[in-house]
């Protein structure tokens, strides 16, 4: 497959979204009348309904979904292998679809403890954070040192075949049900990537997933000669070979899971010794970048305590729900890196709770950021239990800056724009470039 054809059948399917959207109708119904479906232990198909509250006025009929239900039952070839349970999960993930948001699924109870295991920092795959862009999946960010990664896999990525099978019209979870599985397995991805003619495949062994959030070291870099040379670009170098270089303190934040605070808190500590030790030493310390790219978020109140850290008062984030309604989120503490410079790396990859921070940072003037426009995943998902073991996910709400910008689909635009060369992995000119800003 040609990527041209491949991104003419991405452009195509908005009509087929259309056609899967009018089908799940019926099941959006179901949802608001909040009945409930339970199959009875006999040989026979026989149907329980149950309403468990008042249901609105609805001038709707539910005739065609059950003459639908009874022909699938008396009529299917292979009837007797017919899950019943898969067929109501099956309605409800109609219903939830029908929504038209990629990240409103409903989740069956197998794909409900994979959600679980995501943020909780150990599992078995292939290391990727994915999304959705334009109704496909996409590859948001490839965790470091995770087997995506190695294999080659890049942020922007879209997956248009998992196994040879198409992946038009899966939903998220369903795509990492279908990537992730035991290490030690290979799982081959074909995907389309910007600026290649033709597919990709890429095949990828699976291995476990342990993802530490936080990784920090110090770096000495000379920015001397980058206005000689006619570059724009600093230098790194060892203390040995430039004892009077700057220094800089580098935090490379890869998600916000369930440790990151208390990561967060030991790299803080690092930072400020190594400031108080360059201070002691006469060294010439000029801050911080703070690279957040390839970051895919993760939890908001992550995203707030960190912002905390270099904004002394004021909103971090604002949340906008379907009334209108705005809940602002505050600086809760006082943080201990209030006064150093600070220069923040985004680009396509950084997403969700990456996105807020870079935005709080920027909008309160306590950042430069470096780098390209963020992917613009805005929204806030109710994670709900339910029955069964099943799971919701409900977009309630979307995420607008301190000062009042969308995040959702706008992204975050950097103050400095740089584009990371791919043909050129070996130099990383977004990363020099945040050298160049912070020692200026």
């Amino acid at each position: 497959m040609d990527n041209k054809t491949a991104l003419r059948g991405i452009r195509n399917f908005a009509m087929i979204l259309t056609l899967m959207v009018v089908s799940a109708t019926v099941g959006y119904d179901i949802g608001r009348r909040k009945i409930g479906v339970s199959i009875a232990p006999r040989k026979a198909p026989f149907i329980m309904i149950e309403n468990k509250y008042p249901p609105e006025k609805l001038d709707i009929s539910f005739n065609l979904f059950w003459d639908v239900w009874e022909r699938i039952n008396q009529q299917y070839i292979d009837r007797d292998e017919i899950n019943k349970q898969n067929l109501v999960y099956g309605a409800i993930k109609g219903m939830v679809s029908a929504v038209g948001d990629p990240y409103t699924v409903f989740l069956p109870p197998d794909d409900q403890q994979r959600s679980k295991e995501d943020l909780a920092g150990s599992f078995e795959g292939i290391g990727a954070q994915l999304g959705m862009k334009e109704g496909h999946i996409m590859v948001v960010a490839p965790l470091k040192g995770m087997p995506a990664e190695k294999a080659g896999l890049l942020s922007g990525d879209y997956i248009i075949e998992v196994e040879a099978e198409d992946t038009t019209g899966w939903t998220l979870p369903e795509a990492v049900n279908k990537i992730r599985g035991e290490g030690g397995t290979i799982v081959t991805l074909t995907i389309v990537r910007e600026g290649e003619n033709e597919s990709l495949k890429i095949p990828i062994t699976r291995g476990t997933i342990n993802v530490p959030s936080i990784e920090t070291r110090l770096i000495t870099a000379d920015c001397s000669s980058s206005k000689s040379n006619g570059g724009d670009f600093c230098e790194t170098k060892t203390v040995e070979d430039c004892t009077n270089c700057a220094q800089i303190a580098i935090l490379q934040l890869s998600r916000f899971g369930g440790h990151t605070n208390s990561e967060w808190q030991e790299a803080v500590d690092q930072i400020i010794g190594f400031r108080e030790k360059a201070a002691v030493e006469k060294k010439n310390f000029k801050g911080m970048i703070l690279d957040l790219r390839n970051n895919p978020g993760g939890f908001l109140q992550s995203a707030v305590f960190i912002s905390s850290e270099f904004i002394e008062s004021g909103t971090v984030v604002q949340q906008k729900d379907a009334t209108g309604t705005v809940e602002k989120y505050e600086v809760e503490r006082v943080g201990r890196l209030l006064d150093i410079p600070v220069v923040v790396l985004i680009n396509g990859g950084s997403a969700s709770a990456s996105e807020i921070v870079a935005g709080a940072l920027r909008d309160h003037k306590r950042a430069t950021l470096v780098g390209v426009k963020s992917f613009g995943k805005g929204s806030v998902q109710e994670a709900q239990e339910l029955a069964e073991n099943a799971g919701l996910h409900v977009t309630i709400a979307k995420w607008l800056t301190p000062n009042g910008d969308s995040i959702n689909k706008n992204g975050i635009d950097p103050d400095v724009v740089v584009e990371y060369d791919r043909e050129n992995l070996d130099l990383d000119e977004q990363f020099a470039k945040a050298l160049e800003v912070l020692v200026k």
